[in-house]
């Protein structure tokens, strides 16, 4: 794996995308941005214990950095502390995914029927562009620019509405649900449903429809957890029991 350095650079076009990055970010931030990833890739396993140490020694950092990194993980909800045991990869149960899941429901009708309210002729533009990009990304079966588009087009819909508190309450629910969601995600059939749904969500914001555009939200969410469950239903005895519970929950 690539350590955290800046390698000499060659003669050339300097890379500015890399220079900005550095120049932006404290290194503590650049340990938690490739910690995430590896998270997120699983190549640091759900349940996994962290070692400082050895993880400093991978990415060619002093254990600082990486501690603030673990910090910063706690916070956003990928990792957690566990007194005089060390720090662990967050697992989260199927039937917490449940609970976050109908938080998100109820925060995204919200985000929706505020949005019909108070959404710019820009913003509903760059929802739009969004969505054709993971339109493009869907028709050559490139789930990674599609699953980063996905992020990238509930994020700013969050962002859109105005509610800086409730972004950073969105952003580490979302972090929660991100080992979950990849397996969602790939699912056959799934990516055209989904195109589909954020089709339809900006179509009823757009037609300032406040109602319609909180419910196709909410619907839209929903749909995501019963695809979780179906995703998972082959996983344990308990799975088909649970799903029979989420399904109660919804009516």
């Amino acid at each position: 794996m690539p350590k955290i350095a800046v390698k000499p650079m060659s003669a050339g076009k300097p890379p500015v995308a890399t220079i900005a990055l550095l120049q932006s970010s404290s290194l503590p931030m650049l340990v938690q941005k490739e910690l995430e990833r590896m998270i997120l890739a699983g190549d640091l396993a759900v349940g996994a214990k962290l070692n400082e140490v050895a993880i400093a020694e991978r990415l060619g950092v002093s254990r600082g950095p990486v501690r603030e990194a673990f910090r910063a993980l706690e916070e956003s909800g990928l990792v957690h502390l566990e007194k005089n045991r060390g720090v662990f990869v967050r697992q989260i149960s199927i039937e917490e995914a449940d609970e976050i899941y109908e938080v998100r429901a109820a925060l995204d009708e919200w985000v929706g029927r505020r949005l019909a309210q108070i959404a710019s002729a820009d913003q509903l533009k760059e929802l739009k562009a969004i969505v054709e990009r993971m339109d493009r990304a869907a028709a050559k079966n490139d789930l990674d620019t599609w699953h980063a588009l996905n992020l990238e087009f509930h994020d700013r819909l969050v962002e859109y509405a105005g509610n800086a508190k409730l972004l950073v309450v969105y952003r580490r629910l979302v972090n929660e649900l991100k080992l979950f969601r990849r397996q969602t995600l790939a699912q056959r059939g799934s990516l055209p449903v989904f195109a589909r749904e954020h089709r339809d969500i900006v179509i009823k914001i757009a037609s300032r429809n406040s109602a319609a555009a909180g419910k196709a939200l909410r619907d839209h969410v929903m749909g995501s957890r019963e695809r979780m469950h179906r995703s998972r239903s082959v996983g344990g005895p308990g799975a088909h029991q649970v799903a029979a519970r989420a399904s109660r929950r919804s009516r």
